[in-house]
């Protein structure tokens, strides 16, 4: 996404903006405006008009992706933030729920649908770009089941926070424009224990090319809905896939295998950052590979392949960290399924697939290297299986991902330009970045990292270019859970100054604001199994 800006005066405020509807326009809905829960057969979508709430306010602001969509930043209270919330509408906007399906937790769901988020149409960006502009918490639709279409501030400003985090960190993502408090109040049972609570009430504003997911085309081809199915595939293609050309059987086959590359991308960014997604569901799932849905997500502190931040998914850990690259081929193979109904020869699909697997293996492992400072070298399969013993010495040992990256890449460096004893140097960086670790573990760690030096003294580059190499693709900020909790205790209280900190400092997480060391500390014991801060819900 473009970062150019245009002048103030150039920006206008949303409720004059002008809303194209192409979704609506050019496909196939339901009109009548019923938000009673039902099975909504035969349409992509359905009009739906948010419901509007008691006391409207502004709670934070993405500057930067609102100057990219031509729209400026609203007083706290006013029309703008009337519309952000979905209590009035501008006249060009044409509401909508999308209906879908998916798999959730491995198993077929039938119709799910946006039960809680209504689109309210598609701004044109200073690039000419278009972007769909969603409200996720706007009331009920025809696809909330027994749900009420709230959302509560907790969920919306960690979705607020981490879609923005994310971007910045260069992760492929959706934004988020606006958090809205509504001044109502909503009921939730945190954790599915029996214990349900009054909690403020809130409204995240998300921005994406388009929301359209994996499971939109699942209902379609589950419901033998073929005309829709195709329709929706070609609406994709056209705006969304141009480059491809024409809708054909061909193209379809080509728009799965660029569907699967740039999911393989997001994955390895993912494994990259240590970020835990949580709740992969099909129905969670980009068309465009981008990280949708932030839920029960978290981020690895301790590098720990089984964890999972979702409390829902203890049981079997099917969305745990290392499981993510298993199951995005997983729900690939379920969008093929779905797609194979419009393809001459379903079989041509299983490039896709092979597709996935070989650019995930190639962009980790070169998102690896780049990590440590490396550049490839023959024979490949030596450099692969000495990084991948570093992923299991660290999954052996409790050492904070972001923390070890980080301080190796100013620990490494400075040993190729000293004499002082590479053993007290990796023992401090050990000891910094642990939680706890026994001798053994340490030895490990030890040993992989004096074969490491060795190699980096390979490196044509000088010590400080490594250097800055490092530094610019090891984050020192990232959003652990015991931050984004301490800006919604604050946010409760009525209190935003945690939440506007951090959100300044996250859109530079590579810098290293000594103003801002506490930020980038180890997590605290107080935090290791405190809700919300280890472990979350899909509650929302």
């Amino acid at each position: 996404m473009a970062t150019s800006a245009p002048q103030t005066d150039q920006l206008v405020s949303i409720e004059q903006a002008d809303f194209h509807n192409s979704f609506v326009d050019e496909l196939h809905g339901e009109a009548s405006m019923d938000k009673s829960p039902r099975q909504v057969p035969g349409y992509h979508y359905s009009r739906v008009e948010p419901t509007a709430v008691r006391a409207p306010r502004l709670l934070a602001w993405s500057d930067d992706l609102a100057a990219y969509l031509g729209v400026v930043r609203p007083p706290e209270r006013g029309p703008a933030v009337a519309i952000l919330a979905g209590s009035q509408l501008n006249p060009s906007m044409k509401p909508f729920a999308a209906r879908y399906g998916g798999h959730q937790f491995g198993n077929w769901a039938g119709q799910l649908g946006d039960g809680r988020a209504i689109s309210l149409g598609e701004l044109t960006a200073v690039d000419g770009s278009s972007w769909e502009i969603q409200l996720k918490g706007a009331g009920p639709t025809p696809y909330s089941r027994r749900a009420d279409g709230r959302a509560v501030l907790r969920s919306s400003l960690r979705e607020f926070l981490c879609s923005e985090a994310m971007h910045y960190l260069g992760v492929p993502t959706t934004r988020a424009l606006s958090l809205v408090e509504t001044g109502d109040v909503v009921i939730r049972d945190m954790f599915y224990n029996g214990n349900p609570q009054p909690e403020p009430g809130a409204i995240v504003a998300r921005v994406a090319p388009t929301f359209v997911r994996f499971g939109n085309f699942q209902l379609m081809a589950a419901m033998g809905e073929k005309d829709n199915l195709r329709a929706l595939a070609d609406y994709v293609i056209r705006h969304q896939y141009p480059e491809l050309g024409e809708p054909s059987s061909a193209v379809y086959v080509r728009w799965f295998e660029e569907i699967s590359r740039r999911t393989a991308v997001m994955i390895a960014h993912w494994m990259s950052v240590g970020f835990v997604h949580g709740v992969m569901n099909t129905d969670n799932m980009s068309i465009l590979g981008l990280t949708i849905d932030y839920g029960p997500y978290g981020w690895l502190e301790p590098y720990d392949p089984d964890w999972t931040p979702n409390t829902t998914d203890f049981g079997s850990r099917r969305y745990a960290f290392g499981q993510q690259p298993q199951v995005a081929l997983w729900n690939l193979y379920q969008l093929a399924r779905a797609l194979a109904h419009l393809v001459e020869t379903p079989q041509d699909l299983q490039q896709g697939l092979e597709t996935y697997r070989t650019t995930l293996a190639e962009t980790r492992h070169t998102m690896l290297l780049q990590k440590l400072g490396l550049t490839p070298m023959a024979p490949e399969a030596e450099d692969r299986a000495f990084v991948e013993e570093l992923l299991e010495a660290l999954a052996g040992s409790e050492i904070d991902m972001t923390l070890f990256f980080r301080q190796l890449s100013h620990t490494a460096p400075a040993l190729l330009q000293k004499a002082e004893s590479e053993e007290t140097a990796w023992r401090e960086l050990l000891a910094n970045a642990a939680y706890s670790m026994s001798i053994s573990e340490e030895q490990t760690l030890l040993q992989w990292l004096q074969r490491y030096l060795q190699r980096l003294r390979q490196e044509p580059a000088s010590p400080e270019a490594i250097r800055e190499s490092m530094l610019s693709v090891n984050p020192k900020y990232v959003l652990r859970n015991y931050l984004a909790q301490k800006a919604i205790e604050a946010a409760e209280l009525g209190d935003l100054s945690f939440l506007n900190t951090l959100m300044d400092v996250l859109k530079t997480p590579f810098a290293e604001q000594p103003e801002h060391e506490e930020l980038a500390a180890k997590r605290p014991d107080w935090a290791r199994e405190k809700p919300g801060c280890a472990t979350l819900s899909c509650s929302s």
